[in-house]
C-alpha cells in the first residue's frame, strides 16, 4: 500500500464519532496530535476538488482534516503507548485507549493495512497465537435461535467453567442455522456432540454449507 493509494477522505467520515465516544467513555480529552498532523500533511495527496486548499489557512476542509487527528489522550501515559504508527507510508495512527482498546479507522483496505502493521505488537501478547490448541465444533440445525435459547443457555452455564464457549448464529436466507462449541478440551467437546445434536435437532458438520450442498444434490437427482 503506497501513500498515494490512501487519501485522508478514506479514514473517517464527517459523522464519525468514534474518537469522541471513546474519549467520553474514559473521561479523556480530545487532543490534536501534532505528530499525526505532520504525517498527514506529508503523506496525504491533494484532492482534485480542493485545488486551493491550504494547511495554514482556516477553512471547513482544514477543520475536517483536524478532526481526524484529535485523539483521546491520557496525559499520564507515554505518547508512543497510545498513538501507534504501524506503517511508514500511512499517516493514520492507531489510537490505543486503556491499554486494550485499539481504534483502527478507515475503509476495509486501510483497516487491513493497519491490522497487518499491528500484528507484530499483538502476537507476543497471545498465549496461543496460531490457535493450535483451540477446537471448534459446528452444528447445523433447522431450529430458530429462539427455539434453542433455553437449552443453549443451560449448556453454556455448564461448560463455561471448562473454558468452552457456546454460540448460535442465524444464517440469513438459509433454512438452517449454526450452533458452535469453541474450547480447548476436545475430549469434553466430543462427548457433548450427541447431546447437542439431540437438543438442537441438528447434526455436527465440517462446514456451515455442508447440509445445504447435500440438500441441493438430493433436489437435483
Amino acid at each position: 500500500m503506497t501513500s498515494s493509494s490512501v487519501e485522508d477522505r478514506n479514514t473517517r467520515t464527517h459523522d464519525d464519532i468514534t474518537y469522541q465516544s471513546i474519549a467520553k467513555a474514559f473521561s479523556l480529552p480530545l487532543v490534536k496530535h501534532d505528530g499525526a498532523f505532520e504525517r498527514m500533511k506529508r503523506l496525504s495527496r491533494p484532492h482534485p476538488s480542493q485545488p486551493n486548499f491550504s494547511w495554514d489557512v482556516p477553512s471547513p476542509a482544514l477543520e475536517a482534516k483536524l478532526r481526524m487527528v484529535r485523539l483521546p489522550i491520557d496525559k499520564a501515559i507515554q505518547d508512543d503507548k497510545q498513538v501507534l504508527f504501524v506503517q511508514e507510508e500511512l499517516w493514520v495512527p492507531i489510537s490505543v485507549v486503556n491499554g486494550n482498546i485499539h481504534i483502527l479507522p478507515g475503509i476495509p483496505r486501510l483497516f487491513e493495512g493497519l491490522l497487518e502493521g499491528l500484528k507484530s505488537r499483538l502476537i507476543p501478547r497471545l498465549t496461543d497465537p496460531e490457535g493450535k490448541g483451540i477446537y471448534r465444533l459446528l452444528f447445523s440445525t433447522p431450529l430458530a435461535e429462539s427455539e434453542m435459547a433455553t437449552y443453549l443457555t443451560k449448556l453454556a452455564a455448564k461448560v463455561e467453567p471448562q473454558g468452552i464457549k457456546v454460540g448460535s448464529y442465524p444464517r440469513w436466507g438459509k433454512d438452517r442455522n449454526t450452533v458452535t462449541l469453541v474450547g480447548r478440551d476436545k475430549d469434553l467437546m466430543d462427548s457433548l456432540v450427541a447431546e447437542v445434536e439431540e437438543n438442537v435437532k441438528g447434526k455436527k458438520v465440517d462446514t456451515e454449507d455442508e447440509l445445504d450442498e447435500k440438500a441441493k444434490d438430493v433436489a437435483g437427482t
